[in-house]
């Protein structure tokens, strides 16, 4: 199989994820406690390690503020449902990913909160749209750091310095920017940001983090064991112990720890400009190609590795991606991506777009033979 669907989820892992996931999984595999026995310690040892690694890798102020949820959307609705109030107001973007577009929406619907939605152009939000979206009421502004389904980058420091400008909050979804673009969290105005770890960070699913920052303060998601303070009646009140309630997912984290230590010691960029490389071959493909076109602006500085193609007249991105599958053993991810209001401005719902993002371990003579089947394919149906 050519897996080239890492903007879903990263495949293969690096080597020394796999070994971290088996050492702990049979050595220290036990509940976390900062009170028990040895294997309950090292369990929150790992812990506290993780949130150690992700405040260097992102130039964090402190590592209690590094929540662990369950995946990206879990951190994403922390925020925005620990944020919100009713009668707030709040600003997001026709690029959005479902898990923003979704919660947003409910409250919207709810009759909680009143929602603009800005409207990119070519993939890319304009600072200056964010200013004048802006109202008395406008608490928060949620948007994403790179397209799910362009790969565009977002200029999100001019429009963080914006949104602080207003003394709102900014809640920035790094879905597909973590760990290929570069975020600093003492040189950002960014108040809150979520991400998985199971993209470019190489952690397995079911793990992901939300960092809050100083001026956010977010009501409790859920209620229950922390590992400490069993006495006290109610959710602690400090972090990160405030927003986790339960057992974590800490084989999970002692695997993410693993892949932000790959990554760190490569360079976010590494991996970014080998990603964009491969995708420059196919945007140099469709412009001879009968049919084919990329969505969305393409700028190599400015873009992730993740492209949409505009599927020929005729066919479907979901025939192509089954084709692919079944007879070219190639994987890609056609359909909206959990992104429909994109789609929408695209032109390209209800079907959508064959989307392709290849990762570190991918090479050219995989694009090519992707292209291959491409070319293989359209000419058998015209």
């Amino acid at each position: 199989m050519i897996y080239l669907d890492n903007a879903a989820t990263s495949f293969p892992k690096p080597e020394p994820v796999y070994q971290a996931l088996d050492r702990f999984a049979r050595t220290n595999l036990a509940n976390p406690g900062r009170a028990g026995h040895r294997m309950a310690v090292e369990s929150e040892r790992t812990l506290e390690d993780a949130r150690h690694a992700l405040n260097r890798f992102f130039n964090g102020p402190a590592p209690e503020r590094w929540v662990f949820t369950l995946n990206c959307t879990d951190a994403l609705n922390i925020a925005i449902k620990g944020t919100l109030l009713p009668g707030d107001h709040v600003i997001t973007s026709d690029l959005e990913h479902n898990s923003i577009s979704r919660p947003l929406q409910k409250l919207k619907r709810d009759g909680v909160i009143s929602l603009t939605r800005i409207a990119s152009e070519g993939g890319r939000i304009d600072p200056q749209s964010v200013r004048k979206a802006l109202q008395p009421r406008t608490r928060l502004v949620a948007l994403t750091h790179a397209a799910n389904v362009l790969g565009t980058v977002q200029p999100i420091l001019e429009i963080g310095a914006i949104v602080r400008e207003a003394e709102a909050l900014f809640l920035v979804d790094a879905a597909q920017s973590a760990g290929v673009v570069p975020i600093d969290l003492k040189a950002a105005p960014i108040d809150m940001l979520a991400f998985p770890g199971h993209k470019a960070l190489y952690g397995p699913t079911g793990t992901g983090a939300l960092y809050v920052g100083p001026r956010a303060t977010l009501r409790t998601w859920r209620e229950g064991g922390t590992g400490g303070d069993s006495a006290s009646e109610v959710q602690p009140e400090q972090l990160p112990f405030r927003l986790e309630g339960g057992t974590p997912n800490v084989l999970g984290i002692a695997g993410l720890a693993a892949g932000i230590a790959w990554v760190a010691e490569r360079g976010c960029e590494t991996n970014r400009r080998h990603e964009v490389a491969l995708l420059q071959k196919v945007v140099d493909w469709t412009a001879s190609a009968d049919g084919w076109k990329i969505a969305g602006e393409w700028d190599p500085a400015n873009h992730v590795g993740a492209l949409s193609l505009i599927v020929p007249e005729g066919l479907t991105p979901q025939d192509l991606g089954a084709i692919l599958d079944t007879s070219f053993d190639i994987a890609v991810r056609p359909g909206l991506h959990c992104a429909p209001y994109a789609h929408r401005a695209l032109g390209t719902f209800p079907n959508g777009t064959l989307r392709l993002s290849p990762g570190p371990f991918n090479t050219e003579a995989d694009i090519d033979t992707f292209l291959d089947a491409l070319s293989d394919i359209t000419a058998s149906f015209t």
